[in-house]
């Protein structure tokens, strides 16, 4: 088992090349892990998180609803945005400058097989970088993700999470809101999910400027210890 995970941190990066690169890592791993079960071989399978800033962009997953989407096409090139729709679970969501994005492409059979721990611990890493920060996060019963105020009229999301995975192999990711601008998120219904806000850590912290690598430095300790991982 392979615990080491690379990390590469990509700066800032257009959704769709990045999308490729995602696509073609994932690949990568899922053809060796077929090679080995073929030719009966024990070659290990690497692990890769992406860390990457897109500029502003808005994504469906395949079971989202464009409705979600309430701009057409020239108010998008006006608001500079562009839109995919891809393979991810989940619905609408917005990318943009001031977000940590996160892909994490795993073998789970490096860790373990079980999708639904898997989707828990992204959220938990999450969940115990803002509790550094002092603020109390935690889940919404039967919505993904991050979210402050859980279960009161004032519940906000501060992470999306929307993950694909193929003979365990996982792709996609999550995406903190830290210094991004949260008036994008009026031009979509976020993940589909009506009446709930969205925030972003330096609205919570009341601050003109979080320290983004910072907040991947703890994001990257919170995953090592949950997944045992080593990151390289």
């Amino acid at each position: 088992m392979n615990k080491k995970i690379q990390l590469q941190d990509l700066g800032s990066r257009d959704y769709k090349s990045t999308w490729e690169y995602q696509e073609e890592l994932f690949k990568d791993i899922v053809d060796l892990k077929i090679r080995n079960r073929r030719e009966e071989l024990d070659l290990e399978t690497p692990n890769y998180l992406l860390f990457v800033e897109h500029p502003h962009v808005y994504t469906l997953g395949k079971s989202g609803d464009f409705e979600n989407l309430l701009l057409n096409e020239k108010q998008l090139e006006a608001k500079g945005a562009t839109f995919y729709k891809i393979n991810r679970g989940g619905d609408i969501t917005y990318h943009g400058p001031g977000q940590i994005v996160g892909y994490p492409i795993l073998d789970l059979e490096n860790f373990f097989t079980d999708i639904h721990k898997y989707l828990r611990f992204l959220e938990e890493s999450i969940i115990l970088t803002l509790e550094e920060y002092g603020l109390k996060s935690g889940r919404s019963d039967g919505e993904t993700g991050v979210w402050l105020d859980v279960g009161t009229p004032f519940a906000r999301k501060i992470c999306a999470l929307g993950v694909r995975a193929s003979r365990w192999v996982t792709m996609h990711g999550f995406a903190l809101n830290v210094n991004v601008d949260l008036g994008y998120f009026d031009n979509i219904i976020p993940c589909g999910i009506r009446g709930k806000g969205v925030t972003s850590l330096q609205v919570e912290l009341g601050v003109e400027k979080v320290d983004e690598e910072e907040v991947k430095a703890k994001i990257i300790k919170h995953l090592t210890d949950l997944f045992e991982a080593e990151f390289v």
